[in-house]
């Protein structure tokens, strides 16, 4: 499947939202798609800002074909996807309702494996050819689990949370009941 798509054919996304929210944006505050840092964790955000400044540096330069990280609804491909994504990251739904949204008219999207933000997120050093090579992979789409990654001098695996970068209309189908996981628990 070709990961960036310019349609008008009907697609179905998730999102995880608070309960009375509209569909989401980006929080440019905390440089967080999905819910609002730990107030305590301020290296938390600057992971994020510094994860979503070279994602948007190389798209900018080499793939400005695809939707902007920062002007684009962040979606999961499947709800699967925004169940593994709740696994790895209970936090930051917690409180949160699944909804499943259905495009409307003419769109673009395009799908990446969000674990590459993971990876960029972890308390290292990366070479500037480093960042090229984890943003290219990013925006060509390649899945964690099929680059040899290292961290701390081990083999870094994580499994895969496709999400959608998406642009043109949504409207909600279904909204779930709020995750009763509290943080840490499953």
């Amino acid at each position: 499947m070709d990961h960036l798509i310019k349609d008008t054919a009907t697609l179905e996304l998730y999102a995880w939202l608070d309960p009375d929210a509209e569909l989401p944006g980006w929080d440019v505050l905390t440089g967080n798609p999905f819910g609002t840092s730990l107030p305590e964790d301020q290296f938390t955000t600057v992971q994020n800002y510094f994860a979503e400044y070279h994602l948007e540096y190389y798209r900018q330069r080499l793939y400005n074909n695809f939707p902007s990280r920062l002007h684009a609804l962040l979606l999961f491909a499947t709800r699967v996807d925004a169940e593994n994504f709740r696994a790895k990251h209970p936090g930051r739904v917690f409180g949160k309702t699944l909804v499943r949204a259905r495009s409307q008219g003419a769109y673009v999207v395009s799908f990446h494996d969000s674990s590459w933000l993971d990876y960029l997120r972890l308390p290292h050093s990366l070479s500037l050819t480093t960042l090229y090579e984890v943003s290219s992979h990013y925006w060509k789409g390649a899945l964690v689990e099929e680059i040899g990654l290292r961290f701390m001098n081990e083999r870094w695996r994580e499994p895969p949370v496709i999400e959608a970068l998406f642009q043109g209309t949504l409207e909600p189908i279904h909204r779930q009941q709020h995750t009763p996981w509290l943080p840490g628990f499953s």
